[in-house]
């Protein structure tokens, strides 16, 4: 299929330098300011109750990940997220560990009341959203992203948004159009919030394009590219880690193109 519409988005990311609110875990913030700072977007790290909402109608997208849950920072998740949707701005979600607990399954069912834009997880977040079997060990997922292929596709059309589900092929779909994109490394889950930073870098390319099908797929297969690009040089995680920012601030949109593995 005709690929260079990824490598159009990912420009137009650089060009437009959108805002990306994130309500995100402890864990990742470094990672996913860092990589949306080497996409081309603006990163902002603001999870207070007092200021969530008012961040969030001010910018050009919202992303909300439940890592490091804590009653204030739902609190701020929820009124952040309504914010959003009132003003008309996409927000993702990222259900880190749905199904782990009973406080975080809850969180994630407010949150998803709320009709996010799109929502990336792993196989076993989408099928625990879904009321499916083939739950996490803590944030990990004990399921591939074949097995949770269907389910995303009725997922998404009973919810109305989009579900990306990642593994070693990522798939994204709205419940009627469906991408699959191949590549990335498995260094790439020997990170830590690496897969949070997708979910950040996804939100900074649905700011910049309406049809959220396309922005996650997008998202995700520059990613992919990036992250491939990153490991052949790497002696392991740690300059990995490095080798993978250096590599999404100067890919080139022919490279992007040529190594982009992606089908409808």
């Amino acid at each position: 299929m005709e690929k260079a519409w990824v490598a159009e988005l990912f420009e137009r990311v650089r060009k437009r330098n959108p805002l990306v609110h994130n309500i995100t875990n402890f864990v990742a913030m470094d990672i996913s300011a860092n990589l949306l700072l080497a996409a081309g977007a603006s990163p902002a790290m603001v999870h207070a109750e007092e200021e969530a909402a008012d961040f969030a109608r001010i910018s050009d997208a919202l992303v909300i990940n439940i890592g490091t849950l804590s009653p204030s920072w739902v609190a701020a998740m929820v009124a952040a997220a309504t914010a959003a949707r009132d003003a008309g701005k996409p927000w993702v979600l990222d259900p880190v560990g749905v199904g782990a607990t009973a406080f975080r399954t809850a969180t994630v069912h407010r949150l998803v009341a709320l009709r996010p834009t799109i929502i990336r997880g792993n196989a076993s977040e989408i099928l625990s959203i879904a009321g499916a079997e083939g739950g996490g060990k803590g944030v990990d997922s004990r399921a591939n992203s074949d097995s949770a292929r269907a389910v995303a596709q009725r997922l998404a059309a009973d919810l109305g948004t989009v579900i990306a589900v990642t593994g070693a092929v990522d798939y994204v779909t709205d419940g009627q159009r469906t991408f699959a994109i191949a590549g990335g490394h498995p260094l790439m889950t020997s990170v830590t919030a690496v897969g949070c930073a997708a979910t950040a870098l996804v939100g900074a390319f649905v700011a910049v394009e309406s049809d959220a099908v396309r922005a996650a797929a997008a998202a995700l297969g520059t990613l992919a590219v990036a992250g491939e690009i990153a490991a052949e040089g790497a002696a392991g995680p740690g300059s990995f880690r490095v080798r993978l920012l250096d590599t999404l601030a100067t890919l080139d949109t022919a490279t992007l193109t040529a190594r982009l593995r992606l089908t409808v």
